[in-house]
């Protein structure tokens, strides 16, 4: 039997995104290799998706890996991708390899971050120069990106900040546009939320507003 909550729940999960990745139902069903009839069923949830078609849509889509998790477990199959934290011993590999990154590159400052710019890690260098410009130790939760736009942060030490901030904007703006995910979302409408930066984001880079926030149907 065909369960109509996981079918409705998948099909306006599988229209938003065909929608934000500005396809008709046509181009997806092309890049998918399916019938545009098929995908108008899989998104009306007249048809419940196999695990091949719903792998076969994430790829034509091209969502990120924890959006295809999303995706597939609203399709009413188990997630493909598993997500680690940094610190388990599993990934004590990527660990070594990180810190060698870092050593690596001293004296000059490297620093390890995560897809929300919160600072995980940071070299002797880059304690130097933080030190150096703002007068404080690099220590507590951090996050970069809050510090190249916030005005109380790095913005009065960038002779081109406006350049600098405006080029930042529109790498988050795009990545909210690609992962889709309410965390940049929220990332991009605070950077936003800043004195002076509005009007940085009068010409977006992408068919979206900067300011919106967009919300994957669950």
């Amino acid at each position: 039997m065909t369960d109509h909550k996981t079918t409705r729940g998948f099909g306006s999960r599988l229209r938003w995104w065909r929608e934000r990745r500005g396809l008709s139902q046509l181009e997806l069903a092309n890049a998918a290799e399916v019938s545009q009839r098929h995908v108008s069923f899989l998104e009306n949830g007249r048809t419940k998706p196999s695990r091949d078609m719903a792998l076969r849509l994430v790829t034509a889509l091209d969502l990120p890996l924890r959006q295809q998790n999303a995706f597939l477990l609203a399709a009413g199959y188990a997630p493909m991708w598993r997500e680690t934290e940094i610190s388990a011993p599993e990934l004590a590999a990527v660990n070594r390899a990180l810190d060698h990154m870092l050593t690596q590159q001293e004296p000059y400052p490297a620093f390890v971050v995560d897809r929300w710019w919160n600072l995980l890690r940071a070299n002797s260098g880059a304690e130097h120069l933080v030190e150096l410009l703002t007068g404080t130790k690099l220590s507590g939760p951090v996050n970069l990106a809050d510090a190249l736009i916030s005005p109380a942060a790095l913005r009065p030490l960038i002779a081109n900040w406006s350049d600098v901030a405006l080029y930042f904007l529109r790498g988050v703006q795009a990545d909210a546009i690609a992962d889709g995910t309410s965390e940049t979302a929220a990332l991009l409408r605070r950077l936003l939320s800043y004195s002076g930066v509005p009007a940085l984001a009068q010409a977006p880079s992408a068919a979206d507003r900067p300011g919106d926030v967009w919300v994957i149907p669950d």
